[in-house]
């Protein structure tokens, strides 16, 4: 980000940019840490398919029953305040899940951390809304996903790595530390609501920013917009599904349909997500560019996202051979549906950027909720049904698959109302 695409100096940006994406950071090694946990926690628990689908979305279920009210109350009180309240319930859920005796105390601690990291993404892109041009927002956006994917390869090798040595309840503990840590961070960096930083230790004066214009009350609006009901499917089935793999079945695919070994299987994921991490820096890099040349979200999302449903057929129909490479491909294909967040915000006023994105990512995790406890239903379904393992695996993704081309159908349907490329202005 250069001085000239910020309304903050541009090492305030830098400085506000790097305390979010700490928090960010440790937001999705929490979330991903299930699927290199997994076999560890099915034997230790006794957990079936079902039980692991529904731990890994009770984490996605507690971070989207946060959402509505999370809107609100950033457009009212600030990502700053937010951001530190919410970070307090994610250090309680860290601990409650460190001492799980059993299957309700674990999922209670998923539910307690999706709800206290609910906010280190939306906190953020609220703040940028106000604090940077639209070229830069699409820029933070992409590197703000690109430090969460750091997080979700922290996740993998590390993890796994560690697991003999000190256990996962420490792991757990240690999580909780980084992320008070990451609390005294937010509270010396970031910037009260209303007012600019101009230096990391607001060793300078901080002038006030211009007042934001006032807006309706409520999500009516949000819901009602054209242009965020066109994008609801993408977010919940594309967006949403891609966190879900990531997150927890590419995994068990590996290791289950592809025979991977837990350690094979982890080092999978590990590269999964340094994928993502190249992925999500290059569209920050790339995004200027593409704005200047003509190539908004809306155009990129429909010249790119049928590459996603080309790789998932692939991964269905090869089985056994479909492996982490195969994977990596999906998901980073699915990364165009990512250009969506920033182009929502940018088609509302600033008062309402809170809401906005809470509404949408709202329908993100609850299509990540759906989609992984619902592939595990299906699995043990078509398993029930009498399939093997590896044919029941594949069934329950085709099922997937036919929702992410309906979604992508819904988004060309809707796209009539919008010129090709077109990209939402402030």
């Amino acid at each position: 980000m250069t001085h000239a695409e910020t309304v903050l100096p541009r090492r305030a940006a830098v400085v506000v940019f790097l305390a979010f994406a700490f928090a960010y950071f440790l937001s999705a090694l929490v979330r991903a840490v299930t699927a290199t946990l997994a076999p560890t926690l099915a034997q230790e628990f006794t957990l079936e398919a079902r039980d692991l689908g529904l731990l890994a979305g009770g984490y996605f279920l507690g971070f989207a029953a946060t959402q509505l009210p999370l809107g609100t109350w950033l457009d009212r009180h600030g990502p700053r305040k937010v951001a530190l309240a919410f970070l307090g319930v994610a250090v309680v859920g860290s601990l409650v899940f460190s001492v799980a005796t059993g299957f309700s105390g674990l999922l209670a601690g998923r539910v307690l951390c999706g709800a206290g990291v609910s906010a280190c993404l939306m906190a953020p892109l609220t703040g940028y809304r106000r604090w940077l041009t639209p070229t830069a927002q699409m820029r933070a956006n992409s590197w703000m996903l690109m430090s969460g994917s750091l997080g979700m390869v922290a996740s993998t090798l590390p993890v796994q790595w560690a697991l003999p040595v000190v256990g996962w309840r420490p792991l757990f503990w240690g999580l909780a530390l980084l992320i008070g840590v990451s609390m005294v961070v937010i509270a010396l960096w970031v910037p009260v609501w209303g007012r600019a930083a101009v230096s990391p230790a607001h060793l300078a004066q901080q002038p006030p920013e211009a007042p934001t214009p006032a807006a309706p009350e409520g999500y009516r609006m949000v819901w009602r917009h054209a242009y965020f009901r066109r994008l609801a499917p993408l977010g919940f089935f594309v967006y949403g599904g891609m966190v879900a793999i990531q997150t927890l079945w590419a995994g068990p695919w590996m290791q289950r349909v592809a025979g991977y070994t837990p350690l094979e299987s982890a080092t999978g994921l590990f590269w999964i997500n340094v994928a993502m991490l190249f992925t999500f820096w290059a569209w920050g890099m790339v995004n200027p560019w593409l704005l200047r040349q003509g190539y908004g979200p809306d155009r990129l999302m429909t010249l790119g996202l049928p590459l996603c449903l080309v790789v998932l057929l692939y991964i269905i129909m090869a089985g056994p051979a479909a492996g982490g490479g195969a994977w990596a491909l999906f998901c980073v294909s699915c990364t165009f549906v990512s250009l969506s967040q920033p182009a929502l915000a940018m088609a509302f006023e600033q008062a309402l950027a809170g809401r906005v994105l809470s509404a949408y990512n709202l329908v993100i995790f609850a299509g990540v909720f759906v989609v992984q406890w619902g592939i595990g239903l299906a699995v043990d379904a078509f398993a029930a049904a009498g399939l093997a393992t590896v044919p029941s695996f594949q069934a329950a993704m085709a099922v997937y698959l036919v929702c992410n081309a309906a979604a992508y159908a819904w988004f060309l349907l809707k796209g009539r109302r919008h010129n090709d490329g077109h990209t939402p202005t402030p």
